[in-house]
């Protein structure tokens, strides 16, 4: 693998296979090195004219410093003005337009004695691989927001029941400043992803170009090296910010290593500092996070002269988009078939919904948040309405009702009542008060579905019987008859169920206590 680090004691085994006449193929079969790597360290040795007991007798850290990043040369004056303009190129590559060749000729008209322009770059290279190993992609400001889990979880107290309950840590990061936003969350689910997604955009004040997820299955529903398929409320989600989802390529650790590292980052600076403290709510979880976070933006980098927050300020807040005037309004999805009375059924709430007839047995896609229920079919918006949670109720249009347009379905008032006719009596008047008590017939087709179904559940006799008892109690619906069959009140005299219906206790002073 490029860049693997090999440990001294390896070089080492190398060194002593050569000297014992072994050939760089087998050297390099053995040890798992590549020749040409191998090559290096040999010539290194030879151009030394060191021996192996020499070499053995070495300690580790002479001998990394033997085989390491070779020291510059020359580190005069020359050098050292250069290195003292390392940070500031670094922090200007940020920015959207510059290169290295412009900030070359801005150096070389300063310093006309300075480095030509492969040395200038050689230098650069040299200063930015040995101070920071992870910062070798430049990132422009304003173009990328990294965002991920980190592994290990946080947790909390429920006071009520005493239980731990462990929570998931969401991190994002900028890629050119590094500005940092973390939050703890109940889950990794979708909604969850994009309220973290969202707040994130919120908490640095503006929107970048593209948005790189891991190949989280709130993001990216199916991978794939060249095209993933993005989600669609998440894709939805970012065309209302005015930004773009760019899922890092699977198996490309290069892609996400920024937010690996700060996950690492994440850990000693957060997760560290909070571990001995208890919390009681998810809430207190993210206010001791944020504390812990806001230490960690403002804390000067490693070999640079500026904090996170100091470099986003000066760097990348300028170039972020501005956010929309209002926050994306996370709609839950349902895909379901038109039944043949024109509704459709939102499982969550058991509340049905009309739509025109002229949908109905087509396949429709229900968007919903916690005001109103949009119905699609075919990216078309065919109905809409206010979001009622009456379980077993009914929302209609009037103008969608088949009757209205005169339209003739199979599913019919005359059908309904036929058939409960040929049960028995009381089946068939009890259906017709179904009918004859919704607004619109076609909202008791289900109603009446479900009650002759009964039939063939528990026989014709006790589905007269629980008809005549409905009927006594006024209340003509599918759920007073499942009530009757399920608590067998069918079967017992009314005495009996009155008993059920009123149960003994002291406070009920009794039919004496009126004589």
């Amino acid at each position: 693998m490029a860049n693997k680090i090999i440990s001294m004691s390896k070089i080492r085994q190398v060194l002593r296979m050569y000297m014992q006449g072994e050939s760089k193929l087998k050297i390099s079969v053995r040890s798992g090195i590549a020749r040409n790597t191998i090559k290096k360290y040999l010539n290194r040795i030879i151009h030394l004219g060191l021996t192996l007991n020499e070499v053995e007798a070495m300690s580790d850290v002479h001998l990394d410093q033997l085989f390491g990043e070779q020291p510059v040369q020359d580190k005069g004056d020359r050098y050292n003005t250069l290195k003292e303009q390392f940070p500031y190129i670094e922090k200007e590559l940020r920015k959207r337009g510059v290169t290295r060749e412009r900030l070359w000729q801005e150096y070389i008209v300063k310093y006309p004695d300075g480095y030509r322009r492969s040395q200038f770059s050689e230098n650069y290279n040299r200063w930015l691989k040995l101070s920071k190993p992870s910062m070798h992609m430049e990132h422009k400001a304003g173009d990328k927001m990294y965002v991920d889990y980190a592994g290990g979880k946080l947790s909390y107290v429920d006071q009520e029941t005493g239980e731990v309950v462990p929570v998931e840590v969401f991190v994002s990061i900028l890629g050119a400043s590094q500005l940092t936003y973390v939050e703890a969350t109940a889950s990794q689910k979708l909604e969850d992803f994009v309220q973290c997604c969202e707040n994130a955009l919120h908490f640095y004040g503006g929107v970048p170009n593209a948005i790189v997820p891991d190949n989280l299955k709130s993001a990216v529903t199916k991978s794939s090296k060249y095209e993933p398929t993005i989600n669609e409320t998440y894709e939805h989600f970012a065309y209302h910010y005015s930004t773009v989802v760019l899922p890092a390529r699977a198996y490309k650790p290069k892609d996400k290593a920024l937010v690996e590292g700060t996950v690492r980052i994440v850990y000693q600076r957060i997760y560290a500092e909070i571990r001995n403290n208890e919390y009681y709510s998810l809430r207190e979880v993210n206010e001791a996070v944020w504390k812990e976070l806001e230490k960690l933006n403002n804390l000067i980098l490693t070999g640079r002269p500026y904090s996170r927050r100091q470099l986003f300020d000066d760097v990348e807040k300028k170039v972020l988009r501005p956010l929309p005037s209002f926050r994306f309004e996370f709609k839950h999805r349902q895909l379901c078939t038109v039944s043949g009375n024109g509704h459709i059924c939102l499982r969550e709430d058991k509340h049905y919904y009309s739509v025109p007839y002229q949908y109905i047995g087509k396949k429709v896609k229900i968007l919903f948040n916690r005001s109103y229920v949009e119905i699609f079919f075919k990216y078309g918006l065919i109905a809409r309405h206010e979001r009622l949670k009456k379980i077993y109720g009914y929302t209609t249009a009037k103008e969608h009702m088949a009757s209205t347009h005169q339209f003739i379905a199979d599913w019919s008032p005359e059908k309904f009542i036929n058939l409960a006719a040929e049960i028995g009596a009381p089946v068939e008047e009890f259906i017709k008060l179904v009918l004859t008590n919704k607004p619109h017939p076609e909202q008791g087709y289900k109603s009446c579905m479900g009650i002759l179904s009964y039939e063939r559940k528990v026989g014709r006799d006790r589905l007269i019987a629980a008809c005549s008892r409905a009927l006594d109690y006024n209340t003509y619906s599918y759920a007073i008859i499942k009530n009757i069959l399920e608590r067998n009140l069918d079967k017992m005299p009314v005495p009996e169920i009155l008993e059920q219906l009123i149960p003994e206790h002291s406070n009920i002073r009794g039919e004496s206590y009126y004589q």
